[in-house]
């Protein structure tokens, strides 16, 4: 056999191929940390090939645990995010450039954006109370639904929309992000619940969800949506309550404090404004409340709101009923959006109002040494196995 011909052992191919891979930092210059979250870092950055662009980099790490170091596979949101992701691509959702791994860790690469929606939210709170235009509320609002529309359309539940996840480019454009626990709801190898007990944030979580549902549609999508609406009219969550976490077993507690600050806006549940309401698991809770009144129109008027179509628009999103709360593509054709001011594709349009950006700390921009706060042991799931396999086809 000739020499040319003699197969390398796996390891030599595998070490050659590592080499000859360019490294993240070969690749981008790390301008600053950005944030921790429960599974990795983000990094702002920016290329060295000359062009001007900048990068948000996540950081997926491998646990530890001791002096040993247990790789046990791509982490369930991480193998969502990296499948999800390569498929979507829509102008209000977060683009995925490119992702890299090295030293069993992986680098997804996203377009940069300069703001987020619960920065601007700040912006306007503090130190004091600043409405935001009609014009920006319209705008962002519109942009956020037509991104979850493209989601819905597309068979993709987000499950934690919320400020923080909604990023906003400096050319004013909205960017759903954060798609660790997004799933695809077409006939899902197993229930939703099975694998994510808990779901959305506390805040934004839908009453379905509050009330134990195992069985939930893209329409807890847009509870979120509407929470976020009345957080911009109000600049502070429309339902701040207290979560009470999980007990050693694991048992799902139910959320006694964040349904009560539910009832007390939007009244007491009934079966009449709610059919399915007494199939759920925590139905028999409601009885422990006292009853109290529809107060959303208070509460609208209380906050300075003033258009009919968009308090009946956020009504319609804050609908106990998830099969008549408004879909995406019905609220997009909502007369609010056909009034004046007319729907800009830019948040910015017509401010004299200069955003700060996203806070960049140089403190600990060291990508390959930063350590990953609260990260779980990584498991190797059907969806990790599916996106391997996909990823070796590829």
């Amino acid at each position: 056999m000739p020499p040319h011909w003699t197969r390398s052992p796996l390891g030599g191919y595998k070490i050659r191929r590592d080499n000859e891979r360019k490294k993240v930092l070969d690749k981008y210059e790390i301008l600053g940390y950005i944030a921790a979250g429960t599974y990795g870092r983000v990094y702002k950055a920016r290329s060295r090939n000359g062009e001007a662009r900048e990068f948000a980099i996540k950081k997926f790490k491998a646990d530890k645990e001791g002096e040993v170091t247990h790789y046990t596979g791509i982490s369930q949101s991480a193998c969502r995010e990296i499948a999800l992701c390569r498929e979507l691509q829509h102008v209000n959702v977060t683009t995925l450039v490119e992702i890299i791994l090295e030293d069993k860790c992986i680098f997804m690469i996203f377009e940069y954006a300069e703001h987020d929606l619960l920065q601007l939210v700040h912006f306007h709170s503090h130190p004091e109370r600043r409405a935001f235009p009609e014009s920006t509320i319209k705008s962002i609002l519109w942009q956020l639904i037509n991104g979850v529309s493209y989601l819905h359309q597309n068979w993709v539940l987000h499950r934690d929309l919320k400020p923080a996840n909604i990023m906003v480019t400096a050319d004013g454009v909205v960017k759903i992000g954060d798609l660790g626990l997004a799933r695809l709801f077409y006939k899902p190898l197993q229930p939703l619940f099975t694998g994510d007990k808990v779901v959305v944030t506390i805040w934004y979580r839908a009453p379905e969800l509050l009330l134990g549902s195992k069985h939930y549609t893209p329409a807890v999508d847009m509870w979120a949506v509407g929470c976020i609406f009345a957080e911009l009219l109000a600049l502070r969550p429309i339902f701040k309550g207290e979560e009470a976490k999980m007990d050693n077993k694991k048992m799902v507690p139910f959320q006694r404090n964040q349904m009560q600050k539910v009832i007390e806006i939007l009244g007491t549940p009934s079966k009449e404004r709610w059919p399915s309401l007494p199939q759920h698991p925590e139905y028999r809770s409601l009885s422990t409340f006292r009853l109290y009144p529809d107060s959303l129109e208070a509460w609208y008027q209380s906050i300075g709101g003033s258009q009919p179509k968009g308090f009946q628009l956020l009504r319609s999103l804050l609908d106990y009923n998830p099969l008549t709360r408004l879909t995406a593509d019905q609220a997009l054709q909502h007369p609010y959006f056909s009034e004046m001011p007319k729907v800009s594709l830019n948040i910015f349009e017509g401010q004299n109002v200069e955003y700060p950006n996203r806070r960049i700390s140089n403190e600990d921009n060291d990508i390959k040494t930063g350590s990953v706060p609260g990260t779980k042991r990584a498991i190797i799931t059907e969806d990790a196995l599916a996106v391997r396999k996909k990823m070796r086809n590829e």
